[in-house]
Protein backbone atom coordinates (compact mmCIF):
# COMPACT_ATOMS: atom_id res chain seq x y z
CA UNK A 1 0.00 0.00 0.00
CA UNK A 2 1.33 3.44 -0.87
CA UNK A 3 -1.36 5.48 0.80
CA UNK A 4 -3.89 5.28 3.63
CA UNK A 5 -6.31 7.54 5.46
CA UNK A 6 -7.59 7.36 9.03
CA UNK A 7 -9.82 9.23 11.42
CA UNK A 8 -9.42 9.59 15.19
CA UNK A 9 -11.15 11.62 17.87
CA UNK A 10 -9.73 13.63 20.74
CA UNK A 11 -10.05 12.51 24.32
CA UNK A 12 -10.64 14.43 27.51
CA UNK A 13 -8.73 13.10 30.49
CA UNK A 14 -10.73 12.58 33.67
CA UNK A 15 -7.50 11.71 35.46
CA UNK A 16 -4.92 13.97 33.86
CA UNK A 17 -1.58 13.26 32.21
CA UNK A 18 0.91 15.98 33.10
CA UNK A 19 4.62 15.23 33.10
CA UNK A 20 7.03 12.74 31.58
CA UNK A 21 9.75 10.67 33.13
CA UNK A 22 11.30 9.95 29.72
CA UNK A 23 11.05 12.63 27.02
CA UNK A 24 12.50 10.53 24.20
CA UNK A 25 10.18 7.55 24.70
CA UNK A 26 7.24 9.74 25.83
CA UNK A 27 6.77 7.75 29.02
CA UNK A 28 4.47 9.50 31.50
CA UNK A 29 5.31 10.16 35.13
CA UNK A 30 1.96 8.63 36.12
CA UNK A 31 -0.99 6.87 34.54
CA UNK A 32 -4.19 8.57 33.37
CA UNK A 33 -7.77 7.88 32.31
CA UNK A 34 -9.92 9.50 29.64
CA UNK A 35 -13.06 9.53 27.51
CA UNK A 36 -12.57 9.43 23.74
CA UNK A 37 -15.14 11.78 22.24
CA UNK A 38 -17.68 11.28 19.47
CA UNK A 39 -16.92 14.73 18.01
CA UNK A 40 -14.05 16.99 16.84
CA UNK A 41 -12.35 14.30 14.75
CA UNK A 42 -9.04 14.60 12.95
CA UNK A 43 -8.86 13.08 9.46
CA UNK A 44 -5.40 12.35 8.06
CA UNK A 45 -4.08 10.84 4.85
CA UNK A 46 -0.55 9.65 4.16
CA UNK A 47 0.74 9.26 0.59
CA UNK A 48 4.16 7.71 0.06
CA UNK A 49 6.29 9.25 -2.68
CA UNK A 50 9.51 7.48 -3.68
CA UNK A 51 10.59 10.50 -5.73
CA UNK A 52 10.20 13.06 -2.93
CA UNK A 53 13.32 14.26 -1.14
CA UNK A 54 11.46 15.33 1.99
CA UNK A 55 8.12 14.98 3.73
CA UNK A 56 5.40 17.61 3.38
CA UNK A 57 2.45 18.48 5.57
CA UNK A 58 -0.84 20.28 4.88
CA UNK A 59 -2.81 21.12 8.04
CA UNK A 60 -6.31 22.54 7.78
CA UNK A 61 -5.73 23.57 4.18
CA UNK A 62 -2.40 25.34 4.68
CA UNK A 63 1.11 24.09 4.00
CA UNK A 64 2.93 23.80 7.32
CA UNK A 65 6.71 24.14 7.43
CA UNK A 66 7.05 24.97 11.13
CA UNK A 67 6.79 23.06 14.37
CA UNK A 68 3.82 20.89 13.40
CA UNK A 69 5.62 19.78 10.25
CA UNK A 70 8.80 19.01 12.22
CA UNK A 71 6.91 16.85 14.73
CA UNK A 72 5.10 15.05 11.91
CA UNK A 73 8.31 14.32 10.03
CA UNK A 74 10.07 13.05 13.16
CA UNK A 75 7.16 10.75 13.81
CA UNK A 76 7.29 9.46 10.24
CA UNK A 77 11.00 8.74 10.75
CA UNK A 78 10.01 6.40 13.58
CA UNK A 79 7.45 4.65 11.37
CA UNK A 80 9.99 4.36 8.55
CA UNK A 81 12.48 2.76 10.93
CA UNK A 82 9.90 0.23 12.10
CA UNK A 83 8.90 -0.54 8.51
CA UNK A 84 12.40 -0.55 6.98
CA UNK A 85 11.12 1.84 4.30
CA UNK A 86 12.77 5.21 3.69
CA UNK A 87 10.21 6.73 1.31
CA UNK A 88 9.07 10.25 2.15
CA UNK A 89 5.38 11.06 2.61
CA UNK A 90 2.82 13.71 1.82
CA UNK A 91 0.56 14.14 4.88
CA UNK A 92 -2.76 15.98 4.70
CA UNK A 93 -4.70 16.52 7.91
CA UNK A 94 -7.84 18.34 8.99
CA UNK A 95 -8.88 19.08 12.59
CA UNK A 96 -12.53 19.63 13.34
CA UNK A 97 -11.58 20.99 16.78
CA UNK A 98 -9.66 24.25 17.24
CA UNK A 99 -5.95 23.45 16.97
CA UNK A 100 -3.76 23.98 20.07
CA UNK A 101 -6.68 25.34 22.12
CA UNK A 102 -6.71 22.73 24.88
CA UNK A 103 -9.23 20.44 23.18
CA UNK A 104 -6.77 17.61 22.52
CA UNK A 105 -6.27 18.14 18.79
CA UNK A 106 -2.74 16.72 19.10
CA UNK A 107 -4.20 13.52 20.58
CA UNK A 108 -6.58 12.95 17.69
CA UNK A 109 -3.97 14.17 15.22
CA UNK A 110 -1.24 11.73 16.18
CA UNK A 111 -3.67 8.84 16.69
CA UNK A 112 -4.92 9.36 13.12
CA UNK A 113 -1.38 9.81 11.81
CA UNK A 114 -0.14 6.69 13.61
CA UNK A 115 -2.83 4.55 12.01
CA UNK A 116 -2.64 6.06 8.52
CA UNK A 117 1.16 6.04 8.43
CA UNK A 118 1.52 2.51 9.81
CA UNK A 119 -0.95 1.24 7.18
CA UNK A 120 0.69 3.15 4.34
CA UNK A 121 4.12 1.78 5.29
CA UNK A 122 2.79 -1.76 5.61
CA UNK A 123 2.87 -2.23 9.38
CA UNK A 124 0.18 -4.53 10.79
CA UNK A 125 -0.30 -3.30 14.36
CA UNK A 126 -2.80 -4.47 16.93
CA UNK A 127 -4.55 -1.97 19.23
CA UNK A 128 -1.87 -2.09 21.92
CA UNK A 129 1.00 -1.67 19.46
CA UNK A 130 -0.82 1.19 17.73
CA UNK A 131 -1.41 2.85 21.09
CA UNK A 132 2.30 2.61 21.88
CA UNK A 133 3.20 4.07 18.49
CA UNK A 134 0.76 6.98 18.81
CA UNK A 135 2.24 7.76 22.23
CA UNK A 136 5.55 8.59 20.57
CA UNK A 137 3.94 11.46 18.70
CA UNK A 138 1.82 12.89 21.52
CA UNK A 139 1.39 11.26 24.90
CA UNK A 140 -2.37 11.65 25.04
CA UNK A 141 -2.69 10.22 21.52
CA UNK A 142 -2.11 6.80 23.07
CA UNK A 143 -5.64 7.09 24.53
CA UNK A 144 -7.33 8.36 21.34
CA UNK A 145 -6.58 5.03 19.68
CA UNK A 146 -9.04 3.47 22.15
CA UNK A 147 -12.85 3.79 21.91
CA UNK A 148 -14.90 5.02 24.86
CA UNK A 149 -12.98 5.08 28.13
CA UNK A 150 -9.28 4.31 28.33
CA UNK A 151 -6.62 3.92 30.99
CA UNK A 152 -3.05 4.75 29.97
CA UNK A 153 -0.62 2.64 31.98
CA UNK A 154 2.53 4.55 32.88
CA UNK A 155 4.52 1.31 32.49
CA UNK A 156 8.18 0.67 33.10
CA UNK A 157 9.33 0.95 29.48
CA UNK A 158 8.06 1.41 25.93
CA UNK A 159 6.47 -2.03 25.79
CA UNK A 160 4.44 -1.58 28.98
CA UNK A 161 3.26 2.02 28.44
CA UNK A 162 0.02 1.85 26.46
CA UNK A 163 -3.70 2.53 26.78
CA UNK A 164 -6.45 -0.03 27.03
CA UNK A 165 -10.22 -0.02 27.34
CA UNK A 166 -11.99 0.32 30.66
CA UNK A 167 -15.69 -0.08 31.41
CA UNK A 168 -17.42 2.99 32.84
CA UNK A 169 -20.97 4.41 33.09
CA UNK A 170 -22.43 6.08 30.02
CA UNK A 171 -21.66 9.77 30.59
CA UNK A 172 -21.70 13.01 28.64
CA UNK A 173 -19.38 15.99 28.47
CA UNK A 174 -20.75 19.45 27.85
CA UNK A 175 -17.84 21.27 26.20
CA UNK A 176 -17.79 25.02 26.74
CA UNK A 177 -15.38 26.69 24.31
CA UNK A 178 -14.59 30.01 25.98
CA UNK A 179 -11.62 30.70 23.69
CA UNK A 180 -10.91 28.83 20.44
CA UNK A 181 -7.57 30.55 19.84
CA UNK A 182 -4.18 28.83 20.21
CA UNK A 183 -2.67 28.97 23.67
CA UNK A 184 0.46 31.02 24.31
CA UNK A 185 2.39 28.18 25.97
CA UNK A 186 2.24 24.67 24.49
CA UNK A 187 1.37 21.72 26.70
CA UNK A 188 4.75 20.17 26.00
CA UNK A 189 6.62 23.30 27.09
CA UNK A 190 4.48 23.86 30.18
CA UNK A 191 4.71 20.19 31.16
CA UNK A 192 8.49 20.32 31.07
CA UNK A 193 8.55 23.59 33.00
CA UNK A 194 6.26 22.20 35.70
CA UNK A 195 8.39 19.08 36.21
CA UNK A 196 11.59 21.14 36.41
CA UNK A 197 10.48 24.03 38.61
CA UNK A 198 7.36 23.28 40.67
CA UNK A 199 8.10 22.31 44.28
CA UNK A 200 4.77 20.45 44.30
CA UNK A 201 5.47 18.26 41.27
CA UNK A 202 6.50 15.08 43.20
CA UNK A 203 3.22 15.23 45.16
CA UNK A 204 1.32 15.68 41.90
CA UNK A 205 2.82 12.46 40.54
CA UNK A 206 2.13 10.36 43.62
CA UNK A 207 -1.39 11.74 44.10
CA UNK A 208 -2.19 11.10 40.43
CA UNK A 209 -1.48 7.39 40.85
CA UNK A 210 -3.81 7.40 43.87
CA UNK A 211 -6.50 9.24 41.90
CA UNK A 212 -6.22 6.77 39.04
CA UNK A 213 -6.70 3.81 41.38
CA UNK A 214 -9.74 5.54 42.92
CA UNK A 215 -11.13 6.38 39.49
CA UNK A 216 -10.86 2.86 38.13
CA UNK A 217 -12.61 1.55 41.24
CA UNK A 218 -15.38 4.14 40.84
CA UNK A 219 -15.81 3.19 37.17
CA UNK A 220 -16.10 -0.49 38.04
CA UNK A 221 -18.69 0.35 40.69
CA UNK A 222 -20.63 2.65 38.35
CA UNK A 223 -20.35 5.42 40.96
CA UNK A 224 -21.07 8.56 38.90
CA UNK A 225 -20.76 10.92 41.87
CA UNK A 226 -17.32 9.63 42.81
CA UNK A 227 -16.21 9.74 39.16
CA UNK A 228 -17.29 13.37 39.04
CA UNK A 229 -15.59 14.28 42.31
CA UNK A 230 -12.28 12.80 41.21
CA UNK A 231 -12.56 14.40 37.76
CA UNK A 232 -13.02 17.95 39.08
CA UNK A 233 -10.53 17.65 41.92
CA UNK A 234 -7.82 16.26 39.68
CA UNK A 235 -8.30 18.97 37.07
CA UNK A 236 -7.96 21.70 39.69
CA UNK A 237 -4.85 20.00 41.09
CA UNK A 238 -3.29 19.96 37.63
CA UNK A 239 -3.94 23.63 37.02
CA UNK A 240 -2.61 24.44 40.50
CA UNK A 241 0.68 22.64 39.93
CA UNK A 242 1.04 24.29 36.50
CA UNK A 243 0.53 27.70 38.11
CA UNK A 244 3.21 26.85 40.68
CA UNK A 245 5.92 26.57 38.01
CA UNK A 246 8.53 29.27 37.44
CA UNK A 247 7.64 31.35 35.57
CA UNK A 248 3.99 30.56 36.31
CA UNK A 249 1.73 29.35 33.51
CA UNK A 250 -1.99 30.00 33.73
CA UNK A 251 -4.36 28.35 31.29
CA UNK A 252 -7.68 29.01 32.99
CA UNK A 253 -9.24 32.38 32.17
CA UNK A 254 -11.83 34.23 34.26
CA UNK A 255 -14.55 32.80 32.00
CA UNK A 256 -13.15 29.31 32.65
CA UNK A 257 -13.46 29.82 36.41
CA UNK A 258 -17.02 31.02 35.87
CA UNK A 259 -17.86 27.66 34.27
CA UNK A 260 -16.38 25.82 37.28
CA UNK A 261 -18.56 28.03 39.48
CA UNK A 262 -21.57 27.16 37.32
CA UNK A 263 -20.88 23.46 37.88
CA UNK A 264 -20.95 24.01 41.63
CA UNK A 265 -24.21 25.95 41.36
CA UNK A 266 -25.76 23.16 39.31
CA UNK A 267 -24.75 20.55 41.90
CA UNK A 268 -26.22 22.66 44.67
CA UNK A 269 -29.45 22.68 42.66
CA UNK A 270 -29.41 18.88 42.44
CA UNK A 271 -28.05 18.58 38.88
CA UNK A 272 -25.13 16.28 38.06
CA UNK A 273 -22.27 18.47 36.83
CA UNK A 274 -18.53 18.28 37.46
CA UNK A 275 -16.02 20.50 35.68
CA UNK A 276 -12.68 19.63 34.12
CA UNK A 277 -10.25 21.39 31.81
CA UNK A 278 -7.18 20.22 29.95
CA UNK A 279 -4.22 22.54 29.33
CA UNK A 280 -6.24 25.43 27.96
CA UNK A 281 -9.11 27.74 28.88
CA UNK A 282 -11.95 25.57 27.61
CA UNK A 283 -13.99 23.66 30.17
CA UNK A 284 -15.95 20.41 30.01
CA UNK A 285 -18.81 19.53 32.35
CA UNK A 286 -19.24 15.85 33.13
CA UNK A 287 -22.88 14.83 33.47
CA UNK A 288 -25.40 12.11 32.65
CA UNK A 289 -27.20 11.69 29.31
CA UNK A 290 -30.52 12.64 30.93
CA UNK A 291 -29.15 15.91 32.35
CA UNK A 292 -26.87 16.99 29.50
CA UNK A 293 -29.37 19.40 27.92
CA UNK A 294 -30.06 21.04 31.28
CA UNK A 295 -26.36 21.51 31.92
CA UNK A 296 -25.76 22.85 28.41
CA UNK A 297 -28.54 25.42 28.79
CA UNK A 298 -27.16 26.57 32.14
CA UNK A 299 -23.69 27.33 30.75
CA UNK A 300 -24.63 28.53 27.26
CA UNK A 301 -23.83 32.12 28.19
CA UNK A 302 -20.19 31.31 28.87
CA UNK A 303 -19.19 30.27 25.34
CA UNK A 304 -20.01 27.93 22.48
CA UNK A 305 -21.52 24.75 23.89
CA UNK A 306 -21.56 21.22 22.52
CA UNK A 307 -22.69 17.95 24.11
CA UNK A 308 -20.46 14.96 23.37
CA UNK A 309 -20.38 11.34 24.45
CA UNK A 310 -18.02 8.38 24.32
CA UNK A 311 -16.75 7.93 20.77
CA UNK A 312 -14.96 5.44 18.52
CA UNK A 313 -11.29 4.61 18.47
CA UNK A 314 -8.98 5.34 15.57
CA UNK A 315 -10.15 3.74 12.32
CA UNK A 316 -8.93 3.42 8.76
CA UNK A 317 -11.13 4.96 6.09
CA UNK A 318 -12.14 2.95 3.01
CA UNK A 319 -11.39 5.93 0.77
CA UNK A 320 -9.09 8.92 1.00
CA UNK A 321 -11.30 11.97 1.63
CA UNK A 322 -8.51 14.19 0.30
CA UNK A 323 -8.11 12.34 -3.00
CA UNK A 324 -7.30 14.85 -5.72
CA UNK A 325 -7.00 17.62 -3.10
CA UNK A 326 -3.59 17.09 -1.56
CA UNK A 327 -2.22 20.59 -2.11
CA UNK A 328 -2.47 23.55 0.21
CA UNK A 329 -5.83 25.23 0.02
CA UNK A 330 -7.64 22.03 -0.95
CA UNK A 331 -7.54 20.04 2.30
CA UNK A 332 -11.19 19.77 3.26
CA UNK A 333 -12.64 16.33 4.10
Amino acid sequence: MTHAAARAHPNIALVKYWGKRDEAAMLPAAGSMSMTLDAFATTTSVHLDASAESDSFVLNGAEDTGGAFARTSRFLDLVRTLAGDDRRARVVSHNEAPTAAGLASSASGFAALALAASAAYGLDLDERALSRLARRGSGSATRSVIPGYAVWHAGDDDASSYAERIEAPDLRLVIVTVDAGPKAVSSREAMRLTAETSPFYPAWVSSTEESLAEMTAACRAGDVTRIGEITESHALRMHAVIASSLPPVRYLAPRSIAVFDAALALREAGVTAWATADAGPNVCLLTTPAEAETVAAAVSGHGAVRIVGPGPGAALLPEDPFAGRTRAGDALP
